[in-house]
């Protein structure tokens, strides 16, 4: 494929530097708006597998007559990203089951860059500068601290919060893990179209599934005509967002890719202000501008 092949020519270039940025920035308004589909009257479980289920037929017919069908070694790293993308996604059911969107998303948010940029330097041989790492705290700081000011309004029990943290903790460490492994696996694939297109296909199996036992088992069951809608859109959503941060990972560096995704706090907060009508406040404000200028530090601090 062209396009493909221009990708690979220009990774690690000026140019695919700039485009990994406008690649993870538009990542980051992808995934709040993500986000945002899983908070509301639909239970997680079932949102999800609505997605999955629209990904699955969108993906399918690209992966199978598009693209080329994987070699030995990328179905193998499609293997594992199966077994990766499930515990996160379990992991996020189960944080969004027990605590608030407002509070889950910024702590997942917050704690993935981190990891990740220390994972990149292992595994990538990735060094950021300590200007950058300035940015990396207050981008990290600043979303965990939304995290804090959000937990203090919540009006559920202590152990059921409690409980959705330590799953968001790790939803963020899986953030991380995932984001390095994508990452290897889409810098192994000759073409790194072919690995997206069925990255979504073979990840895309579990949930439908999963989602259709709870369906089966609901008492009171939802209306489906608008979960169904809703799972579209946010498929399509999935495609810009992880589609997005992956090319910006292959073609620029894994550790600035995935802090300037997580902006998607930032995003996230003015769907909020703007079209779902929550109140931001000063505060809410001064941290949003801390993570948009530890963004800013780190890329301008290479």
């Amino acid at each position: 494929m062209e396009l493909g092949s221009w990708l690979v020519e220009i990774s690690g270039t000026p140019e695919g530097a700039r485009l990994a940025t406008t690649l993870a920035l538009v990542s980051a308004l992808a995934h709040a708006i993500f986000g945002a589909l899983q908070k509301g009257r639909y239970d997680p479980w079932l949102t999800r597998g609505a997605i999955d289920g629209w990904l699955l037929v969108l993906s399918a017919p690209i992966a199978l007559f598009v693209v080329p069908w994987p070699n030995a070694t990328t179905a193998l790293i499609l293997l594992g990203a199966i077994v990766v993308h499930f515990a996160y996604k379990v992991t996020m059911a189960l944080a969004y089951e027990r605590a608030a969107y407002t509070v889950v998303y910024p702590v997942v948010r917050g704690t993935g860059p981190l990891v990740t940029v220390i994972a990149a330097s292992l595994f990538f041989a990735e060094r950021f500068t300590l200007v950058q790492w300035i940015g990396v705290g207050c981008l990290s700081g600043g979303i965990l601290l939304l995290a804090v000011r959000n937990i203090s309004e919540e009006t559920i029990d202590p152990p059921a919060l409690k409980l959705g943290l330590i799953w968001a903790l790790l939803g963020g460490i899986l953030v991380a893990i995932y984001t390095t492994y994508d990452a290897y696996g889409i810098r192994q694939s000759p073409d790194p179209f072919t690995f997206l297109a069925w990255f979504f296909f073979v990840t895309a199996f579990d949930f439908p599934l999963l989602a259709a036992r709870r369906f089966r088992r609901m008492d009171v069951k939802p209306v489906v005509g608008p979960l169904i809608w809703r799972g579209l859109v946010g498929a399509l959503i999935a495609w810009v967002s992880f589609g997005g941060v992956l090319l910006a990972t292959r073609l620029d560096k894994v550790g600035e890719a995935a802090v300037l995704r997580e902006t998607s706090v930032v995003f996230a907060a003015l769907i909020g202000w703007f079209i779902l009508g929550e109140k931001v406040g000063p505060r809410r404000l001064i941290l949003m501008g801390t993570v948009a200028l530890g963004a800013i530090i780190v890329e301008t601090g290479g």
